[in-house]
């Protein structure tokens, strides 16, 4: 009986032992199996996103056309979103800025500062408008100024607007030369021009020609950064005078310029490069190629009386009140007036002014303000009036009026300067042409031109303020 219990029990262990072995030899076999899937899945998987890559590229090979054209606008439009981007950075700093300043405190006697903006917004090719509103106008209402903006809708309605313009703490303008020639022109013909002349100036520099700019703020390429910083300028008060060229002719009203005058042959030429467009970047050479083969040589004749320069007056000091005096002084003071013998005026003999008269044969005549490159340590207030002689060769001729284009006021070598306060320009009788003040163009006739020396007062970056005060080493 017991014999039989153990080999029944040796028999179940056995038993059990084949059991256990076979199932471990099974979860083996299928541990193994299970491995080896996931390797052929991951070699698949591999061989699958290689073979992606490999289509990839041939697709670009086949089609490298589309693919360069592609890469093109890919990388335009990141530049492009990478600018603005800039360029919104740049305008979030303006305005932070610019809101210290509207953070400050008003005292309840005082009243906000009133602005009137003169507005072109078909300056700069119709943009004009949309970049006031994006970069200029949030910087000024953040700063606290009432703006009062008066968009220009035609040629010379900003000269009639000033005629009508009431008192306002700061003149504004928004546009190019052309723009700030008629407020200049407007603001100087009221009959008040004397107390009107005294309110600062800002200038935004938003045409296509924007000369006065290189003087008054830091050069940037950024369209943004030179506006934001022009606008910064006006609120920080830093103002700098410039003398200002009054043009009158026979019978017109005068016309004043705060850069200059040009007649001659590459100011002719420069007005029509545009009708040479198809041309791109070669229209300027070819208006004056064209020129010269019209007629050669080029000659504007004329006769010019000439005052040498003016010494300058000492700065006005601001006028102090002072308090009323007592009673005693008051009446001895008329007393003296009364018992005192009248004073006779002796006549005071006036010297003839010394005129000097000479004749010119140029190929182009330029009077042009010191606006460009001021020097407010001066002791002589003057007007360039350069004559460049018409014994030039057709090369020289082009050369001269591409370079002129960047810089209308360049004066080559070899050219003969005047440095005078007035002249009268005498042109023969039957002249054609056309004069170029400030960029706007006008009928030539006989003008006489006069220096208004340091007649307005426009605002100004404060850098630019200390490089203007300083002596140049022409003045030293």
């Amino acid at each position: 009986m017991v014999t039989a219990e153990r080999s029944a029990r040796a028999e179940l262990k056995f038993c059990s032992g084949l059991l256990w072995g076979e199932i471990r030899r099974c979860t083996r076999t299928e541990s193994c199996a299970g491995d080896n899937v996931t390797g052929r899945t991951r070699v698949r998987a591999g061989s699958a996103d290689m073979a992606r890559v490999v289509r990839i590229f041939k697709t670009l090979r086949n089609h490298w056309k589309k693919s360069t054209v592609g890469f093109c606008l890919l990388a335009y439009g990141s530049n492009w979103m990478y600018g603005k981007y800039c360029d919104n950075l740049l305008r979030r700093a303006a305005c932070q800025e610019a809101e210290v300043f509207g953070n400050q405190i008003i005292y309840p006697n005082a009243a906000a500062k009133k602005a009137t903006v003169f507005l072109n917004p078909a300056a700069c090719k119709g943009k004009a408008r949309t970049l006031f509103e994006k970069n200029a106008a949030p910087i000024l209402h953040l700063a606290g100024i009432d703006v009062h903006v008066v968009k220009t809708d035609y040629e010379g309605q900003a000269k009639k607007m000033l005629e009508l313009m009431e008192n306002t703490d700061l003149i504004i303008v928004a546009g190019g030369d052309g723009t700030l020639q008629e407020v200049v022109t407007g603001l100087l013909r009221r009959t008040d021009q004397d107390s009107f002349s005294k309110i600062p100036i800002g200038f935004i520099p938003l045409g296509t020609t924007n000369t006065l700019s290189q003087t008054l703020y830091p050069q940037s390429e950024n369209k943004v950064q030179h506006i934001s910083d022009a606008t910064l300028s006006i609120l920080k008060g830093e103002t700098v005078p410039l003398d200002v060229l009054q043009i009158k002719g026979e019978q017109e009203q005068p016309v004043f310029a705060l850069n200059g005058l040009r007649w001659g042959s590459y100011r002719d030429a420069a007005a029509k490069s545009t009708k040479y467009w198809y041309l791109g970047p070669l229209k300027t050479r070819a208006a004056h190629l064209f020129s010269t083969l019209k007629e050669w040589p080029q000659r504007h004749e004329a006769s010019i009386l000439f005052l040498g320069p003016t010494e300058r007056p000492p700065e006005e000091e601001p006028n102090v009140l002072s308090g009323r005096p007592p009673l005693h002084v008051r009446l001895y003071r008329r007393l003296v007036r009364y018992w005192s013998p009248p004073v006779v005026e002796l006549p005071v003999e006036v010297a003839p002014e010394p005129w000097e008269e000479a004749q010119l044969s140029a190929v182009e005549l330029s009077i042009s303000t010191q606006n460009l490159q001021p020097d407010l340590t001066r002791p002589l207030d003057s007007m360039s009036v350069c004559i460049e002689p018409d014994s030039i060769s057709k090369s020289e001729f082009i050369s001269l009026g591409v370079e002129k284009t960047q810089n209308p006021q360049l004066c080559p070598k070899g050219a003969q300067v005047l440095q005078v306060s007035r002249c009268n320009v005498q042109l023969p009788e039957g002249t054609a042409g056309h004069f170029s003040i400030d960029s706007e163009e006008y009928d030539a006739m006989s003008v006489e031109v006069t220096l208004l020396p340091r007649r307005l007062r426009f605002f100004c970056h404060p850098s630019q303020k200390v490089k203007l005060t300083q002596s140049s080493p022409a003045s030293t």
